[in-house]
């Protein structure tokens, strides 16, 4: 049978190895990963000064070992309602520690009973659990994976019942109060499962790190990190992906190709550093006007595109149309001075079946047109106007008489 102190000590070896993991993650300035840190690290204090009990005070190794662990609990508590952008509620966590604090000291001073110190701390850890399981299931981000969220919330649940179990357990018990009563066959297998909420608790929380650092590096890979616009291969993943939807369901897309007027000009006036000002306005003012399903790319230089799904052209037209003169009322405001600016674009409705490629291709005719009228202006390509390869001056009509 299983030593209770060998169960114990494992424990506090897991907790330590996993305080060294979690101390290697609090560079990354992730919420929640400081108390998580701290929760092991009481762990690692707590735990041996149980096994010292008959060696030390039992007012050490019995009331302030079991606030620590409690105190670890809520601290691990905190920690994910930090990580999910939650309050910590500190003062309502510090307070919860004084009934149980009290009951200790009840309980072995006045009215020595281990059945019922074990109660109360059974309990409490068992409401942080639950507790935890909740906030990790309720407020868990929408758009990533769900799997580290679920199994954390699993896990405290599963822990939640070990522990309420215990707690039942002991209070069967008969007889004097004695720590023999922690060598019982049932009392060694729940004190296994008590000594590895922490550890197994950690782990989940480092899951649910790893996913937000693998999402995080993903979103940066498809990100354009001057403007914050998606990159170009950000954006056709995208794109295709909303023309594989659009197929399915018989709806239409439209994509708008922008290109900021004389840029090379804005450059050499206002310098580099006045141009990149330009352009991370440019996609601040775009933002402004997209919806949540729209997707803007930097294609490269000072060209951008826009899909906008569900969109007919003609709605798509009134959406440009708003850009173009948005873009033109906020002149943007450089080291240079103040620089006033204008867009072009090209339009295309998406044909059933057709590739983002020759999607694309034709909002660049459309772009061409619409540059070669004169820029600061909207043109849409007209399907079939187009001999392949050969733009036309006929080939898209301006959205602006002028």
């Amino acid at each position: 049978m299983l030593d209770p102190a060998v169960a114990v000590a494992t424990a506090a070896l897991m907790s330590l190895v996993l305080l060294v993991l979690l101390g290697s993650l609090l560079r990354s300035g992730m919420p929640g990963v400081r108390e998580w840190f701290a929760a092991n690290l009481g762990i690692v204090v707590a735990l041996p000064l149980i096994l010292m009990r008959g060696s030390i005070p039992e007012f050490l190794s019995v009331v302030i070992a079991n606030l620590v662990m409690a105190l670890s609990a809520v601290t691990y508590y905190a920690g994910c309602a930090q990580f999910l952008g939650r309050p910590a509620r500190w003062p309502l966590l510090s307070a919860s520690l004084a009934p149980l604090g009290i009951a200790l000291i009840y309980w072995r001073y006045v009215v020595d009973s281990i059945p019922v110190r074990v109660l109360a701390t059974t309990l409490f850890t068992a409401a942080v659990c639950l507790a935890t399981a909740y906030l990790v299931v309720r407020y868990r981000p929408r758009g990533r994976s769900a799997y580290p969220y679920w199994v954390t919330a699993a896990m405290a649940l599963l822990f939640a019942l070990c522990q309420l179990a215990r707690g039942v357990y002991f209070m069967t018990l008969n007889g004097v109060s004695n720590p023999v009563m922690f060598a019982s066959t049932g009392s060694v297998i729940l004190l296994v499962a008590a000594t590895a909420i922490m550890p197994t608790l950690s782990m989940s929380a480092m899951m649910m790190v790893h996913n937000v650092l693998l999402a995080d590096a993903r979103d940066a890979a498809n990100r354009d990190f001057l403007t914050g616009a998606l990159s170009r291969k950000g954006f056709e993943a995208i794109a295709r992906t909303r023309l594989e939807e659009a197929d399915r369901h018989g709806l239409p897309v439209s994509l708008l190709i922008v290109d900021l007027d004389h840029f090379k000009s804005i450059n050499d006036t206002f310098g580099h550093a006045g141009g990149d000002t330009v352009l991370r306005e440019f996609v601040r003012v775009a933002h402004l006007q997209l919806r949540r399903s729209d997707a803007l790319g930097r294609l490269g230089g000072e060209e951008f595109a826009v899909l906008l799904p569900a969109t007919q052209p003609d709605d798509a037209l009134r959406f440009a149309e708003r850009l173009r003169q948005a873009v033109a009322a906020q002149p943007v405001t450089t080291v240079g001075g103040p620089c006033a600016y204008s867009i072009s674009g090209g339009l295309a409705g998406w044909m059933p079946g057709e590739t983002l490629d020759r999607l694309s291709a034709r909002s660049d005719l459309a772009l061409y047109d619409a540059k070669r009228a004169g820029r600061d202006r909207i043109c849409v390509h007209q399907p079939g106007t187009h001999a392949a390869g050969k733009p036309s001056r006929d080939s898209a009509e301006p959205a602006l008489a002028r």
